[in-house]
C-alpha cells in the first residue's frame, strides 16, 4: 500500500495549521510549523488566490491528513457516510472519528495517530476484552477500549497518559488512566470535533 515518506511537518505547513503528527514535540519550540509557518518550497511564501476547486481540494487533502488516511481509503469512509441517514458531511467527520485508531490517540494512550495505528496493527489494543488489529474499525457507543496485557508497563504508553491532560480528552470519552482504559461513552458528534474543518467542500468535491 502506499504511504507518504517524506517530512511530516511539510504536511502541517502545507495546510497552514499543526497537524500533531509527533506527539509532544508539536507543543514545544521545536516544532517546525512554529519556527516557519508558510507552506513548504520555493513559493511558499508567495499570495495565490485559490479557486473554489481548489479551496475544495484543499479540504479534502486537510481532513485525509489529519487523519491519516489514503486517497482509497478515504472515498470508502465517505460513500459510507453518503449512505447513512443524515447530512453527509457531519457523517464523515463522525465516522472519522470513530475509527478505533484516532480513538486510541483521542484517549490519550498513543501520543500520534501514527502511533495509535501500529499499537492497533501490534495487537496493543483490545475492545471489550477481544484483540482488534484493524485501525479502521468503527467504535460504537459503550466499547470499551484498553491496553492488553502486554502494553501495560510499555515506557511509551505511560508516558503518553501522563501528558495527556495537555492535550484534553473528548467529552464523549471517559478515561482512566491507571488501568489504561477509555470508554465511548457516547457516539461522537459533530461538535465534539474541535480541529477546524469544512467538510462541505469534500461533499461539493465529490459531487462534481
Amino acid at each position: 500500500m502506499a504511504r507518504y515518506i517524506e517530512s511530516v511537518c511539510k504536511l502541517c505547513r502545507r495546510e497552514g495549521m499543526k497537524l500533531f503528527f509527533k506527539s509532544e514535540r508539536c507543543y514545544t519550540d521545536k516544532c517546525a510549523f512554529e519556527r516557519r509557518s508558510y507552506a513548504p518550497g520555493q513559493h511558499g511564501q508567495g499570495r495565490t488566490k485559490a479557486s473554489e476547486y481548489a479551496l475544495q481540494l484543499r479540504e479534502k487533502q486537510k481532513i485525509k491528513r489529519i487523519y491519516g488516511l489514503m486517497e482509497s481509503q478515504f472515498r470508502l469512509t465517505f460513500k459510507a457516510a453518503e449512505r447513512a441517514k443524515g447530512i453527509t458531511g457531519e457523517n464523515l467527520v463522525t465516522f472519522l472519528e470513530r475509527r478505533l485508531d484516532n480513538v486510541v490517540y483521542r484517549t490519550g494512550i498513543a501520543g500520534c495517530r501514527s502511533e495509535a495505528r501500529l499499537m492497533v496493527t501490534h495487537g496493543f489494543i483490545r475492545v471489550n476484552g477481544k484483540k482488534v488489529d484493524i485501525p479502521s474499525y468503527r467504535i460504537k457507543a459503550s466499547d470499551v477500549i484498553e491496553v492488553a496485557q502486554k502494553g501495560l508497563k510499555d515506557q511509551r504508553i505511560i508516558e503518553n497518559l501522563k501528558a495527556v491532560d495537555r492535550r484534553g480528552v473528548p467529552e464523549w470519552i471517559s478515561l482512566d488512566k491507571t488501568t489504561m482504559k477509555g470508554v465511548a461513552a457516547r457516539l461522537p458528534r459533530r461538535e465534539d470535533v474541535t480541529v477546524p474543518m469544512t467538510e462541505q467542500y469534500v461533499v461539493e468535491l465529490y459531487s462534481k
